[in-house]
């Protein structure tokens, strides 16, 4: 962390995409260090006036939650602990080869400040509306691009390279004796489906996309093609293309590019020719199949599923474990009028603590890996002669190899904070479905009227 950023760095960055957290830029410069990386640059909410330096450690409960994982409870900062987090949490989970930790450089408030005015047109309104770069902090994260294949030399320009990153959210259906017997619909039902209720009725979406994770997740061919197939036609903010790195398909945030149909935007058409060799009009058929090719022959989803059954008790339950572990008053079991040591979740509250935080911490470690991205990245295997250090998948149909890298990207460790936001959450979204159901029965019975479809109808509800 020797080297710092200064003001005149910020013009080697451009501005590649965001969470609701950071900011990502890919390098466009020249140095050999910073070839083939991304930075994550952290944000701040503009709701706040006083903003976070970098510089506020972890909570005290937070300390207790991660304190057998070395570094992190030592750490000086939360953005340090996280990074250990990826490192000591999410890497022996989810296998290192699969995931970059990254490393801190040094940046001077010149730098953000230059980075901030650089990609303020390019960013989403929303996004911009929400959050700005955080000017207090002194680094940010370094990690490798994932959408791109560097070699010893740089990035081979001579090459195309085709990348694909798709969020495959929660890919079971909880079983926990935990959920309430009105939210029973949680059983049968994904929390992907579910949400996009919530989203539509909020305006966020204008169509509910087709996409369920149990296909993804289902390890048959057809339920991952599928899958595949509903992304690409509703990529929403789950499904992106890059070709040498640039975005070529879908959106920079949710809202811009919610829906498209086979005949889709020049330069993915453009894009995908210079990488598979097909027909006219058949290029993006043999990108879905070498998609679904590549996510049944990495093995990805089998590893992330286990990380994700960690929620052993969903969220009804772990929220009982939270507030004992934070040695507050249960809020649940008081808003249900229950006695938390004799009603239906006193077996949680009458566990250890040591039980109770190993609860709240597979939640969290869950939450990251219900939320987290795959990024797996293609270019044609020039010649079966030459070795390569990467994996290969054949795609049949048309007699092509390609090498290709998987990683996990985005695995933000969740503050304990934020499990009263998740039971909330959890408890709006089965509600909105709930009731879009009822209404839906009640249109299609004729109790209520309708002019066109469920969805005008919904809007008026909403």
């Amino acid at each position: 962390m020797a080297e710092v950023l200064q003001a005149k760095d910020a013009d080697e960055w451009a501005y590649r995409g965001e969470g609701a957290v950071n900011l990502v830029l890919s390098y466009c410069g020249t140095s050999p260090k910073f070839v083939g990386k991304v930075l994550r640059i952290q944000k701040v909410s503009n709701k706040v006036s006083k903003y976070e330096n970098g510089h506020s450690a972890l909570t005290k409960d937070e300390r207790v939650l991660w304190g057998q994982f070395e570094g992190i409870v030592a750490a000086r900062t939360r953005e340090i602990a996280e990074q250990l987090y990826v490192q000591k949490v999410m890497c022996p989970l989810l296998g290192s080869e699969h995931v970059d930790a990254g490393i801190r450089i040094l940046v001077s408030r010149e730098f953000l400040k230059a980075v901030e005015n650089k990609v303020l047109l390019q960013r989403p309104t929303l996004r911009v509306d929400a959050a700005k770069v955080n000017p207090l902090c002194d680094s940010v994260l370094v990690i490798a691009d994932h959408s791109i294949f560097p070699s010893v030399r740089g990035i081979l320009k001579e090459d195309f390279c085709l990348s694909v990153e798709i969020k495959p959210k929660g890919g079971f259906l909880p079983t926990s004796d935990f959920i309430d017997e009105e939210n029973a619909v949680k059983k049968r039902i994904t929390r992907f489906k579910m949400h996009q209720a919530l989203k539509l009725h909020d305006g966020v979406i204008s169509k509910i996309s087709k996409y369920d994770p149990l296909d993804l997740f289902s390890g048959s061919k057809d339920g991952v093609q599928n899958a595949i197939k509903c992304l690409f036609l509703t990529p929403q903010n789950n499904f992106r293309v890059f070709l040498n790195g640039s975005l070529i398909f879908g959106g920079m945030d949710g809202g811009a590019a919610e829906c498209v149909s086979y005949t889709v935007d020049q330069a993915f058409q453009d894009g995908i020719k210079r990488v598979i060799v097909a027909k006219d009009g058949m290029h993006s058929k043999y990108f879905l199949e070498l998609v679904t090719e590549t996510v049944m022959k990495s093995g990805l989803l089998n590893q992330l599923l286990e990380v994700q059954k960690l929620d052993s008790i969903d969220i009804e339950g772990a929220i009982h474990a939270y507030y004992d572990f934070v040695s507050l008053p249960c809020m649940v079991c008081r808003k249900k009028g229950e006695n938390k040591f004799s009603g239906r979740y006193s077996s949680i509250h009458s566990m250890s603590k040591d039980e109770k935080l190993k609860l709240v911490r597979n939640y969290l470690i869950s939450a990251t890996g219900k939320d987290l991205s795959m990024m797996i990245s293609f270019r044609p295997r020039k010649s079966m002669d030459v070795e390569s250090p990467h994996r290969s998948v054949l795609l049949k149909e048309i007699n092509q190899t390609f090498d290709y890298k998987a990683s996990f990207i985005d695995l933000d460790m969740k503050p304990l904070k934020k499990m009263e936001y998740y039971y909330e959450l959890d408890q709006q979204i089965v509600s909105c479905y709930v009731q879009m159901v009822k209404d839906d029965e009640a249109i299609q019975n004729g109790v209520v009227g309708i002019d066109g479809s469920l969805n005008s109808y919904i809007a008026k509800w909403k």
